[in-house]
């Protein structure tokens, strides 16, 4: 019996020691570049979750190494680092491409569009990701989504917004659809990756900017640099984060890997969600409670205004080309149906229990 459990525990050690091995020397080596800040809560530690797991499942087949925005190439340079070959991996959001292709937007985030868990639905079941591979290919590229954030928050401004006056001349650090609406209100949008916000805040190189929760904007300590906080975040009801990969690379991992990478998409996209979803109600308390945060939410004209604006905006973009015409046909119908089934169920309940 002494024998038998020696050459167990000798087989089991043998056989970590054979894991071991195999991760020491991985068959594929890759870069992810990001969007985000190194390590920063949610969206940088979400692509690392990314990276880890694909790791884990694959054996240690697949290694991915992570750099933070700027450490390999700027924030903003991601979608043609992973397009040439010089990353084999990237993880941003859609909304920051509109520059190769205006479609790429509705992959993101649509004002007043579909909420995280109804953007899932259509992309995983509704068409969108048949749509979303399609405009890639041309990029040679592979998309995934790699986790959302839930609705946002509406953002921090050092002036109190009152009216749809009050958003003339505002500069506000807000990307995609949204910048565009604001625009169209009187203001003036300021693309500037995560890193950059709080200085460019405090500084008054901009009047307002909107990053995502409490989770992150209290990380980053926005606070700090602004007095009001409002909400909600019509400009980015659910937005998703994207892993994407070199096409060729991709084509060239057998098929057990290929389902490794886009299973471990699934699983970050997925955690991430339910991160944010645990994580802001505390933050939001602290930074009620510990910063004296002004809450505001915005009044009800400007949102009714937003609201046509966005409208407007999205419809005009939708006209660009034969593409965008199809990804918003695909979402508006989908839009269309989960907006009368989330009427009879999420926001019924809600208000039920509300009243409780």
């Amino acid at each position: 019996m002494q024998r038998r459990t020696f050459i167990a525990g000798a087989t089991a050690a043998g056989a970590a020691l054979g894991a071991r091995s195999a991760w020491a020397k991985p068959e594929y080596e890759w870069k992810m570049v990001t969007t985000w800040p190194k390590n920063f809560p949610g969206l940088g530690t979400g692509a690392n979750k990314l990276a880890e797991i694909i790791g884990e499942m694959s054996g240690g087949r697949i290694e991915v190494k992570v750099y933070g925005a700027g450490e390999l190439v700027p924030a903003f340079e991601v979608f043609d680092a992973v397009s040439r070959g010089t990353a084999e991996m990237g993880h941003g959001s859609a909304y920051y491409w509109k520059g190769k292709s205006e479609a790429a937007q509705f992959f993101s985030t649509v004002p007043f569009g579909l909420t995280a868990q109804e953007m899932n639905g259509w992309i995983y079941h509704g068409g969108g990701l048949a749509l979303w591979s399609e405009l890639y290919a041309e990029f040679g590229l592979v998309p995934a989504p790699a986790g959302n954030t839930g609705v946002q928050m509406g953002g921090w401004f050092n002036k109190e917004i009152n009216s749809v006056a009050d958003l003339k001349g505002l500069k506000m650090r807000i990307p995609g659809l949204g910048g565009e609406v604001l625009k169209r209100a009187g203001g003036t949008p300021v693309n500037l990756p995560g890193g950059e916000l709080f200085t460019s805040l405090q500084s008054g190189a901009i009047d307002a900017t909107e990053w995502v929760g409490p989770y992150n904007d209290l990380a980053f300590g926005l606070y700090k640099a602004a007095k009001y906080y409002y909400y909600p975040g019509w400009h980015e009801p659910g937005t998703v984060l994207e892993a994407m990969i070199n096409k060729e690379v991709f084509d060239g991992l057998p098929k057990d890997l290929q389902a490794i990478v886009l299973n471990a998409c699934k699983v970050v996209n997925q955690d991430m969600l339910a991160e944010y979803t645990a994580r802001n109600p505390a933050a939001l308390q602290t930074l009620l409670t510990e910063h004296g945060v002004d809450l505001r939410k915005y009044p009800d004209d400007v949102i009714k205004k937003l609201r046509e604006l966005s409208s407007e905006v999205v419809a005009e973009i939708a006209e660009q080309d034969a593409f965008s015409q199809k990804a918003f046909a695909s979402y508006r119908k989908f839009l269309t149906q989960a907006k009368e089934w989330s009427a009879i169920s999420e926001l019924t309940y809600l208000q039920a229990r509300d009243q409780v």
